[in-house]
């Protein structure tokens, strides 16, 4: 893996090779998926069946499109009940800590009588989507279902897709245990203009909440207004702050856990520690050796993989709030005191027993987080994300008369005179 001095011309260099990866850089799908959403809105079923047909190679209708209970029930026959106490334990976990994020509707009164306050209302429905062509991921259901369903969402649905007809049985379990209410058989960008504009079998919902490939990323964001969305994920990232007491090992280890997911996933280093910085890289070459998915992970590492020796803390820090990276690690001797530091990441990981799939797994925090830069604004999917915040206003006669004059002056300085007459009429 190559190392290279941190500097301003270094870090302006990576940050623009990073950006590359965003689905704003593929103008050259937009076109693709603007005719998929065109034609599924124009002709509904008919357009989302023959398009499922045609990549997933199995002949969908109206029959079989959705999941049924016994479709579940046999999927729980087919996978080892260890991998099933497993998912009812991250479950659990994840529960827990969704559980406390959830906000309450809160009203307050003025001594005049006026009441002010904040309704929070479930979104009534919620589309999760879920990756299921070259492999299945369980944990990512878990972690789009379990939120709704704590937020109270009534209508959760999930769509994957179904190779040949049959859906991963450990994508059905998995969504089973989150609590999904519906669960379609389809998958790509057909899947998201469904979800977002309603066919006769697959009704629409309000929000759609997931990862996929480009073409779902780009659906989604051509689809948002019609429909709410949780963000654009890009590809997988993980950045190590590490110093001079990491263990090389483990930091080579946990940047190549992200360095497996496909070969446009980042991974980098950022060190103070020469030395450091020559044994994580030994240490890549040697689990290179021996791990499943080398191939991917060497493009990986060769196209956005990095070891960065800088020459302090500070600068370590400060590029590492420049990133925004997904997955920020910190394994250095006070994990803590850098942590404070941190503006712009989507999930930290504290100490050297914190390793990044911890966080994918098991912990309970949401693993579905922002990508290429867009820590900077965006949160992990959230309970937030399920639920609608709505102002409540109430106010009394004498409170409205104490500031009815105020009102009108404003509303005729923004030359709204019908808003002025609004309020004047009342204490005419």
């Amino acid at each position: 893996m190559r190392i290279v001095k941190l500097d301003k011309d270094t870090k302006k260099d990576i940050l623009s090779s990073l950006l590359k990866r965003s689905p704003n850089q593929y103008v050259e799908y937009e076109n693709i998926v603007s005719d998929i959403i065109s034609d599924v809105r124009l002709r509904g079923d008919e357009a989302v069946f023959e398009l499922t047909s045609k990549f997933d190679k199995w002949i969908v209708n109206p029959d079989n499109v959705r999941v049924n209970r016994d479709e579940i029930e046999d999927a729980y026959k087919k996978i080892d009940q260890k991998l099933i106490d497993i998912l009812n334990e991250a479950a659990e976990n994840i529960r827990d800590f969704h559980k406390r994020q959830i906000k309450e509707s809160w009203i307050t009164t003025k001594p005049d009588g006026s009441i002010l306050g904040q309704k929070i209302t479930p979104v009534d429905s919620v589309g999760c989507y879920a990756p299921g062509g070259k492999a299945a991921y369980p944990s990512s259901v878990l972690m789009n279902i379990i939120p709704a369903y704590v937020a109270g969402v009534e209508r959760i649905v999930l769509c994957t897709p179904a190779m040949n007809g049959k859906v991963n049985p450990v994508t059905l379990v998995a969504a089973d245990i989150a609590g999904a209410t519906e669960i379609y058989k389809v998958g790509g960008a057909q899947a998201i203009a469904a979800l977002a504009y309603g066919t006769k079998s697959i009704p629409s919902v309000c929000k759609i909440t997931g990862p996929g490939n480009i073409f779902v990323a780009l659906a989604k964001k051509a689809c948002f207004g019609t429909v709410g969305i949780d963000s654009i994920a890009g590809p997988s990232e993980i950045l190590v702050i590490a110093d001079e007491t990491a263990n090389a090992r483990f930091v080579a280890a946990d940047l190549l856990s992200q360095a497996e997911h496909d070969e446009l996933a980042s991974a980098i280093l950022l060190t103070t520690s020469e030395s450091l910085a020559k044994e994580v890289s030994k240490e890549i070459d040697v689990f290179l050796q021996e791990l499943d998915r080398r191939d991917i992970i060497s493009k990986s590492l060769d196209n956005y993989g990095y070891i960065l020796v800088g020459d302090s803390m500070d600068d370590i820090i400060d590029t590492a709030n420049d990133i925004a990276s997904e997955h920020v690690e910190i394994q250095t001797k006070n994990p803590y005191e850098v942590m404070t530091r941190i503006r712009n990441a989507g999930a930290i990981f504290l100490g050297e027993y914190s390793s990044e799939p911890l966080g994918d797994y098991f912990a309970g925090p949401n693993h579905i987080l922002p990508t290429n830069g867009t820590a900077k604004f965006f949160s992990p999917l959230n309970v937030d994300e399920f639920t609608k915040k709505t102002s409540i206003i109430s106010y009394s006669k004498a409170g409205l008369e104490s500031v009815h004059e105020q009102i009108e002056y404003f509303a005729t300085k923004e030359e709204l005179t019908a808003h002025a007459n609004s309020i004047r009429v009342r204490f005419e």
